[in-house]
This record gives C-alpha cells, sequence and structure tokens, in this order.
C-alpha cells in the first residue's frame, strides 16, 4: 500500500536501498523489459578491439599506396616515352638548310648558270636581353663587357661595316614590342657568315644561306638555259624555263636540316651546343649541255644583224655536229639576259623548238632521197621541166619564176630549186611512202631535246591529205616543223644517211664529282649511205651554180639548200615568209651543220639572198674555231643539164 513500510526479516527494521533500474526497451520506451546488461542493471556497449582498426586503416593505406604507384608506373612506363617526347619537341626547334644548285655549262665547261652563296643575318629581339658576352668575346684584344644589345651590337659591328649604336638600336625592341627575325644585312658573303659563325651566338643571331643565280653568259644561249624563280608554296628556287626547268630534278638537289633545342620552348633562348640532329643538304648535279659558248655567242650575234640588216620579223639560227648531231648553238634574234628578271620575254623559251613553218625548198631533200632509195631516179635522170606542171588530179604547181622548158637532170632540179621539177620526180612515190620517209627523217614528232614548249610540228596522215597537199608536201609546204627538225634532216644526209635524235645534254656531274655521259640515242638508218652521199654530193651544185651561191666559203666544199617557204598571216592568207638555208661543211667530210631562218626579211624574201650569207659567216666561224682544216678532195660535180 501506499507510504506503508516494507517489512524485515530479521527483527530489524532499516530501509531499502535497492532501487529498480529503469532499462530502455527494444522499442527505446522505458518499462520492465529485458536489458541489454544483466538484470537489474545499466548497459554498457563493449569497446572496439585494436587489431580490426589497425587491420582497416593498413588496407586504406594499401589502397592509396597501390593507386598512386600504378600511377606511377603509368605515367613512366605507358606514357612516359610520349611525354619525353613531347617535352623534348617542344624544346626542340628545326630549320631547313638549301641544297647548292647545281652549274649548267657548254661541253668545253664553261660556266652559263651557277649559283653563288650568299646570307641574310638576322636578329631575334626576344632573346637579345639574355646575351652576356663570355671570354672569347674580344674586339682587338679588349674584352666585351656590354650585355644585350649593347654588347652583341659591338661585335656584329665590325664584321658587318656597320656602326655599333645603329646597329644596337635594331637589335633592341621598339616600345616593348619585339619582333623574332630582324633582318640585318643580306647578301652576305660566306667569309663574313663564317665570322659571325665563330662568335657562337647563334641563340640570338641566324645566318640563312640564300642563292642568287647568275648567267654570266648573257644573252647567248639565254634562250636555252633559261632562268630560275621561286616555288609559290614552298619559296624554294626553282626552274623556269629553259634548261633550268628541263633539268630541274637533277639541278635542285636535296635540303639538309638542322635540329636544336631552345630553353622554355620555342619561345626560349637557344641552348648553345644543343644541335641534336644535322643532315647535310646534297648539292644538285651540274648539267654539261652540247653547247659551245664561243658559237652560241657568234650565232646570237649573226641572227641579230640579220634582223638589222633585212627587217626581218626574227631570225633563227642552228649548228650541229654532224656526226653526233650534238646541238651546238641554238639562237634566236633578240634573245634576253635571264639575269634581266624584269624582262618579261625571259620566259617565252626558243623559238628554234616552239615556232612551227613549212621547211619550203629546203624539202625537197628528202624527196630527192626518197626518189633515189627507191630506184625511181638517179642524179642524172633526165626531165624537161617547164615553169608550170599539172599533176593528173589537176592541180597546178608553178616555179617562183617564170621560164621556157628546161632540160634538167635530177641534181639540176635540186640546183635551181625547180617546184614543178620536184613535183615531177615525187609523183612516182606513192603517198604512204612520202608520209613515211617525212617521218623517218623526223618531222611529226619532238626532237627529243627536252625543252619546254617545243612543239612536235604538223604532218597530217597520207591518208587525210587533199588533192594538193599530196603534191606539196614533195617542196616542202602543207606540212610544218620547227628549225631543228629542218636541220636535222641535213646532218642526217652528211651522216651517210644515219639519223641520231638531237640532244643537248652532254652529261651530268654529281654531288660525287663523278661525270656521267649522256645516255645512248637512238639512231635510224634512213636511207642508204650511197644514196645520202649522192644526195649530199647533189646538194654542192646549189653552192657552186644554183640558188645558194651566197653560202660559198673559200677553201671548203659546202653543200646545201635554200628555202622560201609561203605561211600563213594574220589575215589567214598565205602573206607570210620564211626564208632559209640550210648547209653542210666540209662536203667531202661533213661536220658541221648550220641552218639559219629569218621571218618575212624586208629586203629580198628568197633563202639563197638573205640567209645564205648568214651561213656563210656563221659555218666559217664555226669551222675556224673547232680547227677544221680546208677540203683536200676535189670530185667532179653531177651535171645539172641534158
Amino acid at each position: 500500500m501506499p507510504g506503508k513500510v516494507a517489512k524485515t526479516t530479521s527483527g530489524s527494521a532499516k530501509p531499502s536501498t535497492r532501487t529498480t533500474a529503469l532499462t530502455p526497451r527494444a522499442g527505446g520506451g522505458t518499462g520492465g523489459g529485458r536489458g541489454l546488461g544483466r538484470p537489474g542493471t545499466a548497459a554498457v556497449p563493449s569497446p572496439a578491439r585494436p587489431e580490426k582498426r589497425q587491420r582497416w586503416v593498413m588496407a586504406v593505406a594499401l589502397l592509396v599506396l597501390l593507386f598512386f604507384a600504378g600511377r606511377l608506373v603509368y605515367v613512366q612506363v605507358v606514357i612516359g616515352p610520349t611525354l619525353a617526347a613531347s617535352a623534348e619537341a617542344t624544346r626542340t626547334q628545326s630549320h631547313v638548310t638549301l641544297a647548292h644548285r647545281g652549274d649548267i655549262t657548254d661541253s668545253d665547261g664553261v660556266v652559263l648558270a651557277t649559283s653563288i652563296d650568299r646570307y641574310t643575318v638576322s636578329a631575334d629581339q626576344e632573346t637579345i636581353p639574355n646575351f652576356v658576352p663570355s671570354k672569347r668575346h674580344t674586339i682587338d684584344g679588349m674584352a666585351v663587357e656590354e650585355t644585350g644589345a649593347v654588347g652583341l651590337a659591338k661585335l656584329l659591328a665590325p664584321i658587318l661595316d656597320r656602326s655599333a649604336p645603329e646597329l644596337a638600336a635594331e637589335l633592341s625592341g621598339t616600345n616593348g614590342r619585339v619582333n623574332r627575325n630582324v633582318v640585318l644585312a643580306k647578301g652576305v658573303v660566306p667569309e663574313v657568315q663564317r665570322q659571325i659563325a665563330e662568335l657562337g651566338v647563334s641563340a640570338y643571331i641566324s645566318t640563312r644561306l640564300t642563292t642568287t643565280r647568275t648567267y654570266p653568259a648573257g644573252t647567248t644561249a639565254g634562250n636555252i638555259v633559261g632562268y630560275v624563280g621561286e616555288d609559290e608554296t614552298t619559296e624554294n628556287v626553282i626552274g623556269r624555263g629553259g634548261i633550268e626547268a628541263a633539268y630541274d630534278d637533277l639541278l635542285t638537289g636535296t635540303p639538309g636540316s638542322e635540329s636544336f633545342q631552345r630553353a622554355g620552348g620555342a619561345g626560349g633562348v637557344r641552348i648553345p651546343g644543343s644541335t641534336q640532329e644535322t643532315v647535310e643538304a646534297v648539292p644538285g648535279s651540274s648539267v654539261a649541255l652540247t653547247l659551245v659558248r664561243d658559237i652560241g655567242w657568234k650565232a646570237q650575234d649573226a641572227v641579230d644583224k640579220a634582223v638589222a640588216e633585212t627587217g626581218a620579223d626574227y631570225a633563227i639560227a642552228v649548228v650541229q655536229d654532224v656526226k653526233t648531231q650534238e646541238v651546238l648553238a641554238l639562237a634566236d634574234s633578240g634573245a634576253i639576259d635571264p639575269n634581266d628578271r624584269s624582262d618579261a620575254r625571259v620566259a617565252d623559251g626558243s623559238r628554234a623548238v616552239k615556232d612551227v613553218f613549212a621547211p619550203g625548198s629546203t624539202g625537197k631533200v628528202i624527196t630527192m632521197a626518197a626518189a633515189i632509195e627507191e630506184g625511181l631516179a638517179t642524179p642524172a635522170s633526165q626531165y624537161e621541166v617547164n615553169d608550170r606542171y599539172t599533176t593528173a588530179n589537176g592541180e597546178t604547181f608553178q616555179d617562183s619564176h617564170s621560164h621556157a622548158m628546161e632540160r634538167m637532170t635530177l641534181a639540176g632540179i635540186l640546183a635551181q630549186s625547180s617546184n614543178t621539177g620536184t613535183v615531177m620526180v615525187g609523183q612516182d612515190i606513192p603517198k604512204q611512202q612520202r608520209e613515211d620517209y617525212l617521218r623517218k627523217f623526223g618531222f611529226g614528232s619532238k626532237t627529243g631535246l627536252g625543252l619546254p614548249g617545243e612543239s612536235a610540228g604538223i604532218l597530217d596522215s597520207a591518208k587525210n591529205w587533199d588533192g594538193r597537199t599530196e603534191y606539196a608536201v614533195l617542196f616542202g609546204q602543207g606540212l610544218a616543223v620547227n628549225a631543228v627538225q629542218a636541220t636535222s634532216v641535213f646532218s642526217t644526209i652528211a651522216n651517210g644517211g644515219v639519223r641520231v635524235a638531237p640532244t643537248l645534254l652532254k652529261g651530268t656531274t654529281g654531288p660525287d664529282g663523278v661525270f656521267v655521259p649522256a645516255p645512248e640515242r637512238e639512231t635510224t638508218q634512213v636511207v642508204s649511205e650511197t644514196t645520202a652521199d649522192q644526195v649530199l654530193h647533189m646538194m654542192e651544185a646549189v653552192v657552186e651554180e644554183g640558188s645558194g651561191t651566197e653560202a660559198a666559203i673559200d677553201g671548203y666544199r659546202v653543200a646545201g639548200k635554200t628555202g622560201t617557204a609561203e605561211e600563213v598571216g594574220a589575215g589567214g592568207g598565205l602573206t607570210d615568209i620564211m626564208a632559209s638555208f640550210i648547209g653542210v661543211a666540209p662536203a667531202d667530210d661533213p661536220q658541221y651543220t648550220v641552218a639559219v631562218f629569218l621571218k618575212n626579211p624586208r629586203t629580198n624574201i628568197f633563202g639563197g639572198m638573205v640567209a645564205a650569207p648568214v651561213f656563210k659567216d656563221l659555218m666559217s666561224f664555226t669551222l675556224q674555231n673547232r680547227n677544221v682544216p680546208p677540203s683536200s678532195v676535189v670530185e667532179a660535180p653531177y651535171p645539172t643539164t641534158w
């Protein structure tokens, strides 16, 4: 009951000290539910064991360690080389070193084109403030103590022959702005470049090799040698015309390179002595031509004078070695000097291979050779020749001048350059054979000289010839050739009927100094040696008593042929003229062929009058220049009449 005192069993009454503790129930309330501890006492949580905690700490630490170790392995082993290479690439800078362009020479080794090495000196204004002179930097035995732009200027001034204060100003930035490539000097000679290199200041001053192409012979062979220019994309020097373009791959060589490191990457200072790799440039090969400079000079002089004296639009001269059929000279009147790039005509090339024209009467030589070779005629065959002749198909042809019927031999027809007589002879040659002989003598195909812009000429297939062309081709009309093609016909006749592809290339000399001759060229026996000798001897009559007497040279037997071809003018009609003379000397031992062509001469249209004298002048010089002795064998001429 409330307020009642509990009893004692021992007979003495004492107050009870036991207190019933209230323990929380499982649900979190209070009451008499079962506690976690002993009944009647409060529950105390057990502390975690130390070993378990240590194991957890060690496990976490191990995981962290493994992570960083794995990361380290990944960085060092997996991507380490890539990172190292990237860092090195950031520091490494490279620049290209130019290859020396090969020379072009004539057959005697005379230089026609060469490259002169020069240097452009530049400064890096960003790195210059870091310059500190070393003990070797002295001037007249006195050490240079100034740093930066002032110190560098003192070192460079005497070498570049400049004022030190002026140089110092150029080496310094302006208003806080710097230029990484300030040009201090251009056209510096190699000796000056060497002195700059010896200063050991490449971290601040650079020298870049440039070349100047020069042509010592000037206008002589300038149209053949060509010129160079810069490639718009690479800024490399490349051939733009003539031999410079035709043999550009050989002349150019292979550029080199130099790699070095800069502290702090591309914008930093070049680390002295840090060159990593140097690939030496390989010089280009030198090209030796078959040209002879002195003969080329004479040819140029001769055609320029011919134009001045005759009022011709232009003139062309070709000199060829009979036996090798190498070209010794190609000259165009008014030729340009390739040193003068301001003249737009520098890109025109040579008319000797670009321009084509009817060979005219010089083409009659092929008809005569074909008729003899096919057994249709001999030099003494007889013909009654009128100044007009009508063919079986009704086409009428006439000679250049009116004349009564003349009794001519085959040799006489050639000597007098009779168109009607030539048609009478050639009409018995089948049409296809006419075309075949023209092609075998080189018409209708490029010469193989390799000059840019060369024309193959115009020679249609025989099956496409109209009724007039089939006869006109017999005397050099109805087709077109270039000057070298026309010249080659006479060299072939003089060479015993053997045609050798014309060439301008004697050989090449590589960087190793070894001369490599030009490849062997194709040869063709166009007509027999007997036929060729007869035609050559027939051509002597042209010079002795025919249309080419102005070509005669004292002491030498000369064989040749005049030509006066009609050309299509600006209005579309046959209003233009190509006057020519092509000849060989000495006829008893043929050495050289010389051809001269004049377009629209005003003083006289006939090749025997305007071109033959130029031939005489140029051939005489060539024979003397090559030390050819006078003719010693005399041979009776073929009869020209009967």
